[in-house]
């Protein structure tokens, strides 16, 4: 797999290719805003969004005054179940691998009991995805309201998915409301961690011939002084941060702005925030309230493969975009960064733990070839007692291999997450995550400064994917 990084940068900085992709035949790059163009301090953002959900909570008589946000807690690719009250951890084929019930995980026999013969369906109404940072907050939320539910049920509440709803329509209310963007617009440094390489990258890309977009589900007074605290001082005095975009869309209601057909409005007073009705081609240079993916592809009069789409949210972002309109696709997503540096300094340890296997590989299938020379002795009456001691000593050479593997494959599962593990493996599977990260994103990386290494002309090549026979010749 081609992962470009700038000179001196570390592996964490790469671009990671699933599919290959030509930018020099990428006409149009749409960005994302909130931890796409702009990153924030996740701890502040998260727990500013649970105290203020928790706050609106108290509003249904509960007694939610103790709850307490922990951001190291929780990881991306977890799923709600809905119908048992648990969050999970699943493989790329759904079969789980960890589950929690409140702040307790379940035992071997008891996650085996709940989800035996159970494939977590993303498509199914009993189960929701964590594909954004923005679900930290309700993961918290969600483990200790269930701990409370279950000793005393919460006024009101019916059933876990009850409950998952009463939690989506606070966060909701945190995020719709304006009251936490305030505090962020209010208090920048706090919540926004700046990434002085994406400045450079956008103008290299405009240099190559490239338009870039920015299509936002944020608000236009908030996606104002957000973009203009971000960029415009870096800019000088001559230019804004609208300069380096052809068109910018706020409201833009994603993913149904992918898939659907929203009317558009033209921004006319940018200091009011007044629109109007807008018909026909979108223009360069202007803001734009909500409208379709459609249109934007009829006014630049590009094909779907000549858009690339960035964007951090899984489903509203890429798997949509992917999905309904063929435009290439990027994942962002900064947790990568630590999964990469975790990876690295196990290295030394899972090359161990490979050998390790190996060897119990072979004295597996040693082991299991002398059983049944034992059953052929002793149907033909033949003495055994010689192929007895084999075997016996060929387990305990097993046994010893266990011991030392062990906390090697536990270590291994721990990675990034002391609890969930990392975010792309499950056990010794890709997860869930992971899976759909292959599916529907082109390329992923940890940030957009990333693409600075590759340039605008960059060919990004996709690996040639592995099969688990690939490794028979190793062994002829």
């Amino acid at each position: 797999m081609t992962t470009p990084t700038a000179p001196g940068a570390p592996a964490e900085r790469g671009l990671f290719c699933n599919r290959t992709l030509n930018l020099r035949g990428v006409r149009t790059i749409g960005y994302d805003m909130d931890y796409t163009l702009i990153h924030y301090h996740v701890h502040e953002w998260e727990r500013a969004a649970f105290e203020y959900a928790r706050d609106r909570l108290t509003e249904n008589g509960w007694p939610v005054d103790a709850l307490r946000f922990d951001p190291d807690a929780f990881t991306l690719g977890l799923t709600f179940d809905l119908e048992l009250g648990n969050l999970v951890k699943a493989t790329r084929f759904g079969y789980v691998v960890r589950a929690q019930h409140g702040a307790t995980l379940l035992s071997f026999d008891e996650q085996r009991d709940a989800y035996y013969g159970t494939v977590i369906e993303l498509s199914e109404d009993r189960f929701e995805f964590m594909n954004t940072l923005f679900e930290l907050s309700r993961a918290s939320l969600w483990t200790q309201l269930i701990e409370i539910h279950d000793k005393t049920p919460l006024p009101g509440v019916t059933s876990y998915l009850h409950l998952y709803r009463e939690i989506d329509t606070a966060l909701g209310a945190a995020h719709l409301e304006g009251a936490l963007k305030q505090a962020i617009v209010a208090d920048p440094d706090r919540f926004v961690d700046v990434d002085p390489g994406i400045l450079t990258t956008l103008e290299d890309q405009r240099l190559a011939g490239k338009q870039l977009l920015l299509i936002t589900n944020s608000e236009w007074w908030y996606t104002q002084q957000m973009m203009s605290w971000c960029f415009d001082e870096a800019l000088g005095p001559e230019r804004t941060w609208r300069d380096l975009f052809d068109i910018v869309i706020v409201a833009a209601a994603k993913p149904r702005f992918f898939s659907g057909r929203g009317p558009i409005y033209r921004l006319v007073d940018a200091e009011r925030g007044h629109l109007e009705p807008h018909l026909g081609p979108l223009e360069p240079g202007e803001v734009y309230h909500g409208g379709n993916a459609r249109m934007v592809e009829q006014s630049l009069e590009h094909e779907g493969s000549q858009f690339l789409y960035v964007g951090d949210h899984l489903f509203g972002d890429v798997h949509v975009t992917k999905d309904v309109l063929r435009w290439r696709t990027c994942l962002i997503a900064r947790e990568l960064e630590a999964e990469v540096r975790a990876s690295a300094e196990f290295s030394a340890d899972e090359h161990q733990l490979e050998s390790l296997m190996a060897d119990k590989t072979v004295l597996e299938q040693h082991h299991s070839a002398l059983r049944l020379e034992r059953r052929r002795l002793v149907v033909a009456g033949t003495d055994h007692q010689e192929i007895d001691s084999e075997i016996d000593k060929t387990a305990t050479k097993i046994t010893q291999i266990d011991t030392r593997v062990a906390p090697l494959a536990r270590a291994a599962t721990l990675q990034g997450n002391a609890i969930w593990g990392p975010l792309m493996r499950a056990g010794v599977d890709k997860s869930l995550f992971a899976r759909q990260v292959e599916k529907y994103a082109d390329v992923y990386t940890s940030r957009v400064s990333n693409f600075a290494a590759a340039t605008p002309y960059g060919y990004l090549r996709a690996a040639r994917g592995s099969l688990p026979h690939d490794s028979a010749h190793d062994h002829s």
